[in-house]
């Protein structure tokens, strides 16, 4: 005879349904309100920047006057030319280490000292920016006291250090997600692991350098705190120059080229974004 006094199993909790926090009183209003607090200010940057008026508060009609005056001043090509240079630079040697240093870290064993890799690795990006610019500062005021030597490769190399972190994650985060099927399969059928890297690893994790490479040059690209403490004479770059020039008022010239250097930057996010979508 069935034993009917078990005890019966207990009904499963019902979850409470999570709260829709778009239908939160106000949610709509702040939202809207932190997008235009975050975009009116360059709407009007780039608004003024077509004004014919040499006013940045008073609309007359539209022009480029302001871009042919910025192309054809000296101080912005020499200047545009510097960052260039140095952002280009940087971006070379930093996404070569940060792909280096993610290799190192992704495809090996998980070691003893591994989180303190990490935090190496990551450390422009968890201290104060102004706190490296000074201590690279001193650091290269005693170097070029010991030798002598000067020039521009002081700040090339200090943007690459501080361009590292910023190339490593979306390369890391790419190979974490590749499947080692592909590889495991060539070292399979013998070929060696410099092959494999070359013929099956990085064509697969190209998506990812590219990505680093482009966040790691617009990073270059706009830096203003290290470079001002780190750069000599005649090493201005384009966002030394424009802060040099708003302190004797703002043009309109400084908005076209604040314009273009928007553009470039959204041009370089939203090739970063495409990648994304074609990693996933």
């Amino acid at each position: 005879m069935a034993d009917t006094t078990a005890p019966l199993p207990a009904a499963p909790k019902r979850r409470r349904p999570m709260a829709d926090l778009k239908k939160q009183p106000g949610f709509d209003q702040v939202a809207w309100g932190c997008i235009f607090i975050l975009y009116a200010p360059i709407i009007v940057l780039v608004a003024f920047s077509f004004n014919d008026n040499r006013s940045v508060v008073l609309w007359t009609e539209f022009s480029f006057r302001w871009y042919v005056e910025a192309f054809g001043n000296e101080g912005i090509r020499k200047a545009t030319i510097v960052s260039l240079e140095v952002a280009a630079v940087a971006t070379v040697f930093s996404t070569i280490f940060a792909t280096m240093a993610a290799l190192a870290t992704t495809r090996t064993q998980p070691f003893k000292g591994q989180t303190l890799a990490y935090a190496i690795i990551n450390q422009p990006l968890m201290i104060p920016e102004i706190v490296t610019a000074v201590s690279t500062l001193a650091f290269f005021s005693l170097i070029k006291q010991l030798t002598g030597v000067n020039g521009i490769g002081y700040l090339m190399l200090a943007h690459t250090v501080f361009c590292i972190p910023f190339a490593y994650m979306p390369i890391r985060a790419r190979l974490e997600d590749m499947n080692l099927t592909m590889e495991q399969a060539a070292a399979d059928l013998y070929a060696p692991p410099l092959q494999v890297f070359r013929r099956v690893t990085l064509p697969l994790l190209m998506p990812g350098i590219v990505a680093g490479a482009m966040l790691a040059f617009v990073v270059s690209l706009d830096d203003v705190i290290i470079t001002l403490l780190v750069a000599g004479p005649g090493e201005t770059t384009l966002p030394i120059y424009i802060l040099g020039q708003i302190r004797r008022g703002i043009t309109p010239e400084i908005n076209a080229v604040s314009t273009l250097l928007l553009g470039l930057s959204i041009a370089f996010v939203t090739l970063f974004f495409l990648l994304g979508r074609r990693r996933k």
